[in-house]
Parts: C-alpha cells; sequence; structure tokens
C-alpha cells in the first residue's frame, strides 16, 4: 500500500505542523514514554480493546522508546493511515480535517516527569501510544474518518474560538512547568472569564462533547465487562488504570445524553459511556450529522456561521460555494435570509474546487449575494439550458432585471455566464446596481458584479470549501522543539539505558546508584529502572534490597508517588 508521506498533508495544514527532530528527545524523554508504556501494555492489555496490543506492533510503536513519526506514518499506512507531527493544540477544525485526510495529528511534545500520570495538554503519548493502535480495527479506523469529516464542518462560536486560545495558553503553561503562580492563576482566570461568555451549545461543543466521550475517553461492550478503546484513558497511567473500576460510574451510551453531558479536560472523569460495538457509534455519528449545519442549510445555519465570526463556506442550490467570514444578513419580514454579506477575503467554488480567477484575490475585502425564487422567470434560473436562457434574454452583451420575491431587484449588462454540472452558478453583471425597495444594495458602474445563483442555501459549514486554494500559508509556521539542556540527571538516565541495554553488571549500577544518592535522593524513576535490572541480574544482591527500600520510603513522600512506584514494582516483581 502507498505510504502516505509529509508531503501528502494539505498544504494549508502545513502551518500546523512541525519537525520532530528525533534527536531532542532527552533520555529522560525516553524513560517517561518508557514507563508509561510498560504500565499501559502490561495492565491494560487485558482491559483494552483486543485492537490495542496488535496494533501497537503494526503502527510501528517501540515500549522501549519514543517513536519515530516517519516511521509510523510508513507503518499506518497498512491500515489507510499516516501520521504527522503537530505543535500542541491546534484549532478543533484542523484537528478533524487531519482525521478526515487520514491523518493522525500526532503532538511533538512529550509530558515532563512530573506530569505522568496525566497531562492537561496533549503530548506525542496520548496520540501515538492513545490513538494509533486501535486504527488497526477497520471498523474503528472507519469510524474516526468519518467523523473528521463531520468535524471539520461544525460551527463554533467567537466565544468559543476565544476560550480555545485561553485553554491551548493555559495547559501550555502547566504542561511545560515553567510558569509562575502568578501567570499560572492568570491564565486559569482567563479561562474562566471567556466560559463564562459562552452562552449557548455550538456545533463545535456538541461535537466535541461526542469525541471526547467516545474517541477519547470511550468504553466498549457491555456495563458488566467493558474494555477501553478511548485514547485519553490508553494513554494515561491514572485513568486507564481506574477506568474499569466501581470508582468510576459506567453508562450506557446514548447520542442525546452525550451531547449533554459536559467534561473538565483538566480532572479524571468521573463517569464514562459504554457503546455496544463501533457500529454503534457510526450510527450515531450520522445522526448527529443530520442536524447540523452542513446538512440543514437554511437561515438558521447561516446565523451559526455568522455567530462564528470566522471562515465558514455557504452552499447554494445551483451548487455554487462562497467561502469568507459570514459577517451580516438581510431577512424578509418572517426572518428567513435573502442577502448575505461576508467581509474580508472570500472565495467562490464548486465541488469543493475554487473556480479560477475567482479567488481571495478577487475578492479581498467580501462578497454579497441575494438568495431566494427569482419570480420574473419561468423556471429557477440556475437549471436553464442555453437555449432557455436566450430566449429569456440572458445572453452576454443583453441588459437583464433579475426580480427576487424577497423584493429584491438587480439590474445589468451580461458580462458572461459561468455554468457548472449543467447548472447556472454565477452571472458575471456591469453596469448595474441592486436594490431592496428605495434602499441600494450595492452599484457597479465601474466594475464588474459577480452574481452568485442559488435559490437557497443547502449547506454551511466551517472552513473553506477548497482550503489549499483559500489559505495562503503552505508552511509551518512552528518551531521545532529545541533540545532540553543536558543536565546531570538526564545524564544519569541515559547511562541506565545504556547498562540495560549492552552491559547490566551490579558495579555498573553501584556507581550511578551512588551518584543518584548523592545528587538526587528523591528521584524515583531512576531508582525504579536500575532496581528493574537489578532484580533481573542480580535478585538476591543487598544493592537491589537497598534500592527497593528506597522505593518504599520514596512511597511515603505523597500520594501520587506512592501510586507511581507501587504501579512499577508490580510489573517488576
Amino acid at each position: 500500500m502507498q505510504t502516505i508521506e509529509a508531503k501528502s498533508v494539505p498544504k494549508h495544514l502545513r502551518k500546523y505542523t512541525v519537525d520532530q527532530n528525533y534527536e531532542n528527545y532527552t533520555s529522560i524523554n525516553h524513560a517517561v514514554w518508557r514507563y508509561v508504556m510498560r504500565q499501559n501494555h502490561n495492565l491494560l492489555k487485558d482491559k483494552a480493546h483486543e485492537a490495542y496490543t496488535d496494533g501497537l506492533k503494526a503502527s510501528a510503536i517501540s515500549i522501549e522508546q519514543i517513536p519515530n513519526v516517519e516511521e509510523m506514518n510508513e507503518s499506518l499506512a497498512t491500515f489507510g493511515w499516516g501520521a504527522a507531527t503537530i505543535d500542541g493544540f491546534i484549532p478543533g477544525v484542523a484537528f478533524f480535517e487531519f482525521q478526515a485526510q487520514g491523518i493522525l495529528p500526532v503532538v511533538n511534545e512529550i509530558r515532563k516527569l512530573e506530569n505522568i500520570l496525566y497531562t492537561p495538554a496533549p503530548d506525542i503519548i496520548h496520540e501515538a501510544a492513545g490513538h494509533a493502535p486501535i486504527l488497526a480495527d477497520p471498523e474503528y479506523s472507519a469510524f474516526v474518518k468519518r467523523f473528521g469529516e463531520i468535524g471539520m464542518k461544525a460551527l463554533a462560536t467567537k466565544e468559543e474560538h476565544d476560550h480555545f486560545e485561553a485553554v491551548r495558553h493555559y495547559s501550555n503553561l502547566l504542561e511545560k512547568g515553567e510558569a509562575t503562580d502568578e501567570q499560572i492563576l492568570a491564565a486559569k482566570q482567563q479561562v474562566e472569564e471567556r466560559e463564562a461568555q459562552i452562552t449557548e451549545l455550538s456545533e463545535a461543543q456538541i461535537v466535541g462533547r461526542f469525541y471526547w466521550w467516545t474517541v477519547e475517553f470511550g468504553l466498549i461492550g457491555t456495563l458488566d465487562d467493558p474494555k477501553i478503546y478511548g485514547a485519553g484513558l490508553l494513554s494515561s497511567v491514572g485513568e486507564g488504570s481506574n477506568a474499569l473500576s466501581d470508582e468510576v460510574d459506567k453508562l450506557p451510551f446514548d447520542k442525546e445524553t452525550v451531547i449533554k453531558t459536559d467534561f473538565d479536560i483538566t480532572k479524571p472523569q468521573p463517569h464514562l459511556f459504554v457503546c455496544e460495538s463501533f457500529a454503534q457509534l457510526s450510527e450515531a455519528a450520522e445522526e448527529l450529522a443530520q442536524s447540523m449545519a452542513f446538512m440543514q442549510g437554511g437561515t438558521e445555519s447561516l446565523d451559526k456561521a455568522v455567530k462564528s465570526g470566522h471562515t465558514a463556506t455557504a452552499v447554494m442550490s445551483s451548487g455554487i460555494q462562497i467561502t469568507g467570514t459570514i459577517a451580516d444578513l438581510i431577512k424578509n419580514d418572517q426572518g428567513e435570509a435573502i442577502w448575505l454579506t461576508t467581509d474580508g477575503a472570500t472565495a467562490l467554488a464548486v465541488d469543493d474546487k475554487q473556480l479560477v480567477g475567482h479567488g481571495s484575490d478577487q475578492y479581498p475585502e467580501g462578497f454579497q449575494a441575494p438568495i431566494g425564487e427569482i419570480i420574473n422567470l419561468d423556471q429557477p434560473l440556475e437549471t436553464l439550458t442555453d437555449d432557455e436562457l436566450i430566449a429569456n434574454g440572458i445572453h452576454e452583451g443583453e441588459r437583464v432585471s433579475l426580480i427576487y420575491n424577497s423584493g429584491i431587484e438587480i439590474n445589468g449588462e451580461v458580462d458572461s455566464i459561468i455554468k457548472r454540472n449543467d447548472k447556472v452558478v454565477l452571472l458575471r453583471l456591469k453596469n448595474g446596481h441592486a436594490s431592496l425597495g428605495q434602499h441600494s444594495l450595492v452599484t457597479f458602474d465601474e466594475e464588474t458584479f459577480d452574481l452568485a445563483i442559488g435559490m437557497s442555501v443547502t449547506s454551511v459549514f466551517a472552513g473553506a470549501a477548497d482550503g489549499e486554494s483559500f489559505h495562503t500559508v503552505h508552511e509551518n509556521e512552528n518551531e521545532s522543539t529545541e533540545s532540553a539542556a543536558d543536565t546531570p540527571l538526564n545524564a544519569l538516565f541515559a547511562e541506565i539505558r545504556e547498562i540495560r541495554e549492552n552491559n547490566p553488571t551490579v558495579e555498573a549500577i553501584k556507581k550511578v546508584h551512588q551518584e543518584l544518592n548523592e545528587n538526587h535522593p528523591h528521584e524515583w524513576l531512576s531508582r525504579l529502572e536500575l532496581f528493574e535490572i537489578l532484580n533481573d541480574i542480580a535478585p538476591n544482591d543487598p544493592l537491589t534490597t537497598r534500592v527497593e527500600t528506597e522505593l518504599h520510603e520514596l512511597q511515603e513522600v505523597n500520594d501520587e508517588l506512592h501510586t507511581l512506584i507501587e504501579r512499577g514494582l508490580s510489573i517488576i516483581e
């Protein structure tokens, strides 16, 4: 099967990608990965969906070290996927478009050692170890791609876009661990303030909840015997091992209940939903899609686009697609939209392909279009054949007067007619004007006016119809993660790995252990790795007993260390 190379990432999505720069991961980074993966493989192999273990191998994900995303990209192709490295949080529309394209967006960063149980920010453990393996299941893979197609079209409000940026900033501060308490508090307050400004449930929120309780934190099977398939559980040492316990309520999956249930990204989930099968998820996703603007169209959908304040696409009944920021609507007495206006760069397309000469450079300041039936024609203008157009006096060089049922009247000289799929999608007029009663809508004496044709708006969705042409940024704008400074502790982790993989002797371990005691008396993961090696090569050696004792002493420091060390020892022993 043909592999999905990095160049296959659509140009307009490359601005979210970064080079992995594999050599920048430290030995501590690899040790964090190894700890989490050993936990997941050993503790979750009987609790996870059966595709998990097999998928780990098929997707070139090693337990021993952080995966190379280029190698993942090649291996994922065997089940119709690729991988691309991204820089942390990206907008939902972009994230879902990656998945719709069959490209798994893998966050370049890895959680810090102090956040090993759970990280509030996405990281490579979550994406590579959580999402990738289950994609080996064909039915689940098809569901995730299809949901990507649905999710990328979901409309959010401007307040949600602002909230997303605040959450991204806050989670990054928490994960990087370099911010002051004052900075973290200020960021948290900003999140709360922007969250309070969200007063309605948008499509994007509904899609987000569905995704959260399924792809991220879903269980499958029966309430009495569920299995884990959600990536958030499969990548979290804390929640994954606890997910099937009685401490977490198990609820039957129900679409309406799921989309009404909010979540807190910074805390363990108090309940989880159990679906019967992946087919049930696919069916529910299609039901959800039917209620969304991209399937409904009409004025209500246009209103959602206006509230988004971001790029959206309105599709007319002729098939013409208007991409831009829909800023204003004129409505009739019944509240139905009869005229739409975009603000800023706008482009026209048909079948998701931009019309030549009708890109954002042609409409840098916006676009206007009427909506409705033209009442002084025998049949819809969009359906007229070439002969019928001529019979109605609509041909190049002829002046036309088009009167809409809304009262809008457009007069001008036909400069050209554009048809696609045997439908009229655009009339280019000159030397004329459009008006509604005594109100002038637009005058085009000195320039042409491109009249989009369509009796109704059949679909409205987030993003551009032809993203490759509409967006001008073709390469990534993000800087790759810089290599962390080589610290003495990192050097010790590197030495431990070298000992484990090449020359495991008690004498070599004694040297490392001495340095740990002198300079890092409270470091637990390095001691756990030493004990693992000692338990294998010299279980009865006094040093083995001493390191184990030190681990037990560290367990008493706090509950988190107690849990981490206990789980690590349980695998070794």
